[in-house]
């Protein structure tokens, strides 16, 4: 349903997906999808908005599901549960912004809402209109009478994402003027006590028991406020590949590093896809893995398979959280770098494989995210696979200097005939171990 600025429809169900889409090309600026819960109008606290650097609800109502691009169309992804948007909240905001042009610059700019299960399109607004606007707010899911609508609004701004998030609320992280030091208050000045010229008269003075009183309670130390919002990204493309976490104030902390995908063809069955035969299955399992160097020359893998987790707070200071067979459906394989020991890493190579369900990557849709406890995140998307590649190299962190550098690799491999993925990568990397067969 194709919808006019300002026209509403009731939505017909609680599971949605929300796609922001354009058409990329040379000189198109990526754009980012993001989601304010209000109250009022107003959001009541930062954590009430859903973007890239803080991509879930705390209530689960909205999650930040990723971007992917298949053959130049691009969507970006929210996904909402109104069963889950708490009482209070009266609005969801739907917004997008522009990261290096104008939406005046983006093609075939939309918003559409689908329902999640069915995957049938609920609603869509077109917005043709756009010029210097660099940030925009395209619908809204809102109460009307205990039943939710959605609006189409489209209503621009030209001061970006930061412009947006001040006028719904968000506190921004920018510089912070300091406070004139205020002069403390003089204390009051008694009246001078005249002494009588006459005689006193000894008067009989009752003297009251002493009062015991417990001392004052120390004063509560001040709540620091609440960190402000970082709107900063990086996103690695082959023309800027690799980017310094010590610039982008990654030094300490953990670092989690996110895979998530999605199949874009999802049946059963043979076909003819790149001349060889191509089988997608529901069971889907990729596997996101690290190899390691350490600065005292070992080295290791951290995989599911064999059970090989790793550990956060000893060698070798990375930890895979699990063995995830769904991608998109839930939050993806991740793994934590313990920034912490950051001297201890001479290199990590960071590579996903096909375990099972597919034949090659080709038909997949992955995007990977490093995203550091302190300093912004990292993010890119693997190309389309033409290849019959069963293992990518996704990005390899050296340190040099120590500092940490993340080189996007976005590297499709092609095992030989009897070699494993894990071998193949290690080959193409020259790590040199040893392997042998494992199972999960």
């Amino acid at each position: 349903m194709t919808m006019l600025k300002g026209s509403n429809v009731a939505v017909p169900t609680t599971a949605l997906r929300v796609e922001l889409g354009w058409r990329s090309g040379p000189g198109v600026p990526d754009a980012d999808a993001s989601a304010l819960l209000l109250t009022g109008g107003k959001v009541r606290s930062d954590a009430d908005f859903v973007f890239y650097n803080q991509p879930a609800h705390s209530s689960g109502a909205v999650r930040h599901g990723g971007k992917r691009d298949i053959g130049g169309q691009v969507t970006d992804s929210l996904h909402v549960d109104l069963t889950r948007v708490e009482s209070a909240v009266e609005t969801v905001v739907l917004a997008a912004s522009a990261d290096g042009g104008t939406f005046g610059q983006v093609p075939g700019l939309y918003i559409r809402v689908l329902d999640e299960r069915a995957g049938t399109e609920v609603a869509r607004f077109d917005s043709a209109d756009a010029g210097a606007e660099t940030a925009f707010v395209l619908g809204e899911f809102y109460r009307r009478q205990g039943a939710w609508k959605f609006r189409a609004v489209g209503q621009g701004y030209s001061s970006g994402l930061e412009g947006l998030a001040t006028d719904f609320g968000i506190t921004v992280d920018e510089p912070q003027h300091a406070a004139a030091p205020r002069t403390p208050a003089r204390p009051p000045v008694s009246p001078p006590v005249l002494a009588s010229p006459q005689t006193p008269v000894p008067l009989p003075v009752t003297v009251p028991p002493p009062v015991t009183t417990a001392p004052p309670a120390p004063p509560a130390p001040p709540t620091a406020p609440p960190a402000p919002v970082r709107l900063t990204k990086v996103t690695l493309t082959k023309e800027a590949p690799a980017v310094s976490l010590t610039k982008q104030g990654g030094t300490s902390g953990a670092m989690r590093v996110n895979l998530n995908w999605e199949v874009r063809k999802q049946f059963t069955g043979w076909g003819s896809k790149l001349g060889r035969a191509v089988a997608l299955h529901a069971d889907l399992d990729l596997d996101l893995c690290a190899l390691f160097e350490l600065s005292d020359g070992s080295k290791g893998v951290v995989q599911a398979l064999g059970n090989a987790f790793g550990a956060l707070h000893r060698p070798p200071f990375i930890h895979l959280d699990g063995d995830d067979r769904t991608g998109a459906v839930t939050s993806g394989e991740n793994l934590t770098i313990n920034l912490d020991h950051k001297d201890a890493f001479r290199r990590i190579l960071i590579f996903v494989t096909v375990y099972e369900g597919a034949r090659s990557f080709a038909d997949l849709h992955a995007t990977v995210t490093l995203q550091p406890q302190h300093g912004a995140p990292v993010d890119f998307s693997l190309d389309e696979c033409t290849v019959p590649s069963t293992v990518c190299a996704l990005a390899l962190i050296t340190n040099q200097g120590g500092d940490l550098i993340v080189q996007r690799e976005a590297r499709y491999l092609v095992p030989e005939r009897g070699v494993s993925p894990q071998r193949t990568v290690d080959y193409a990397y020259g790590w040199g171990m040893n392997w042998t067969p494992g199972r999960k």
